[in-house]
């Protein structure tokens, strides 16, 4: 997705989040994190804030003095107004930013200016599902939003050279709505969309393989390792691989 559709995410995201955490309460569990609404609203905040920082100020080492705060936030009768405001400020500061923006990155992107308006965006998209799962809900994106978050997801963060998975198996990704994946499992995780998973020639013996079916958006939940309506067909172990491997702990 381009910068400007990233930001315009970003920003409905964020108020999304809000709302969703107004209803559920602040000592709400949200499912799959450790954390109940109020952690989850003090961790997004602060990140908000640190890549306002990064973005106007044009850093390059991100070990910044916000980044240290992330977690750290205001009392509870503070903490929504707090959160909105460092929302816009990020939103305001992505907007503004030059197309030559300058700064420090920490995942492929075509440049630093896409890099931060990506990730905010799906940093908030994923924290906003987790506010409405703590709701009894669950979230939905536009099909190429979650495209987008499962390119971000499979090329940058599992394709570190440090989330080596202990054995080789394939994880075929097949979305009913959009382009589906082909993830193989090794040393190195790696992945590319595929026209048709099902007609995918693998060509490797004794690799075990595990289909994931579902909608874009339940596939792009799955991958962050949230609760998602997707059919497995193949042996679980595979899934297990990716869940206890590739676990973004901050994000």
């Amino acid at each position: 997705m381009d910068v400007s559709g990233l930001i315009e995410h970003l920003a409905d995201e964020g108020t999304r989040l809000v709302t969703a955490a107004g209803r559920a309460g602040w000592d709400a569990p949200v499912p799959c994190t450790d954390w109940v609404v109020r952690d989850l609203v003090t961790h997004v905040g602060g990140v908000h804030r640190w890549a306002d920082d990064v973005v106007r100020t044009g850093a390059t080492d991100l070990e910044t003095p916000l980044n240290r705060e992330v977690g750290v936030g205001p009392p509870d009768d503070e903490l929504l107004d707090w959160f909105v405001a460092g929302h816009a400020a990020l939103v305001s500061a992505l907007r503004d930013a030059p197309a030559d923006l300058v700064a420090g990155t920490f995942l492929p992107a075509s440049s630093p200016l896409h890099f931060w308006a990506r990730r905010q965006a799906h940093e908030t998209a994923i924290h906003r599902a987790d506010a409405d799962a703590a709701c009894g809900e669950r979230a939905t994106w536009a099909s190429a939003f979650a495209q987008d978050g499962l390119a971000e997801m499979l090329h940058g963060f599992a394709a570190r050279r440090s989330v080596a998975v202990a054995e080789q198996a394939t994880i075929r990704l097949t979305a009913t709505d959009g382009p589906s994946w082909l993830v193989t499992l090794g040393d190195q995780i790696r992945a590319n969309p595929v026209a048709d998973t099902a007609s995918t020639d693998l060509n490797r013996e004794n690799v075990r393989q595990l289909e994931v079916s579902g909608s874009s958006s339940d596939l792009y939940l799955w991958l962050w390792n949230r609760e998602a309506q997707v059919v497995l067909n193949g042996p679980p172990v595979v899934a297990d691989l990716w869940t206890s491997t590739v676990r973004v702990r901050w994000s």
